[in-house]
């Protein structure tokens, strides 16, 4: 598998870059066969503090585009696509953001696991991540120890009736996420493989919490 790049040509920014000096910046990963445009949608009921940039993932699926490739494909060659995913966001930060004030992450689904693959990657590098529908890969990464040490905030939403992640890879999440992060753990009664109402102001106030300045 050859190195990927994101494309700095299709990032949406809620902020012009003269806007967005000095501020924190929120990161939007979206779920696999998606693109830029899905979770950008979300930008009016977040907190208005950080400048928001959307990313479009580096693999195209025929429809929309992908982080990695899907775990029923094979676990290591899901693992080897989000591996050289990270490093691309991380290089695309070092472009475009590296005096941002601090850099948090939301994903939805694959972006998801992505926002947890990060902070496994580089845990000092990410002040939190919203993983909506989202889930840990399994296996060790170099940061996990560093991760558990630091312990960051995590917000883990998802619907008790989603049939789109597999019941292995919530299993494993679980077992994984609390001792390696403060989790904030929330499960929606009914709720699909969607973001509900409900979950969105839930993270919404989580990020609110994170943008709150210092007593």
């Amino acid at each position: 598998m050859t190195d990927v790049r994101i494309d700095d040509e299709a990032v949406l920014w809620s902020a012009s870059a003269a806007d967005r000096e000095g501020r924190p910046l929120l990161v939007l990963l979206h779920g696999y066969n998606s693109n830029e445009g899905d979770l950008f949608g979300l930008t009016p009921y977040l907190p208005l503090e950080p400048a928001v940039a959307s990313l479009r993932a580096p693999i195209f699926t025929g429809y929309g585009h992908a982080w990695f490739a899907l775990v029923a494909e094979g676990v290591e060659l899901s693992i080897e696509g989000a591996e050289l995913a990270t490093t691309a966001i991380v290089a695309w930060l070092d472009r475009v953001a590296p005096d941002a004030s601090s850099v948090g992450l939301l994903g939805f689904s694959q972006g998801g696991a992505m926002a947890i693959e990060l902070l496994r990657h580089a845990p000092e590098r990410f002040a939190f991540a919203v993983s909506l529908a989202g889930f840990a890969l399994p296996g060790e990464r170099a940061g996990d120890e560093r991760m558990s040490q630091l312990a960051p905030p995590v917000f883990w939403g998802r619907g008790t009736a989603d049939d789109v992640i597999p019941a292995a890879s919530v299993v494993r999440t679980q077992a994984w996420l609390p001792t390696h992060a403060d989790l904030d753990e929330r499960i929606y009664e009914g709720l699909g493989h969607s973001v509900s109402e409900r979950e969105l102001a839930d993270a919404a106030a989580f990020l609110r919490a994170r943008y709150k300045p210092a007593a």
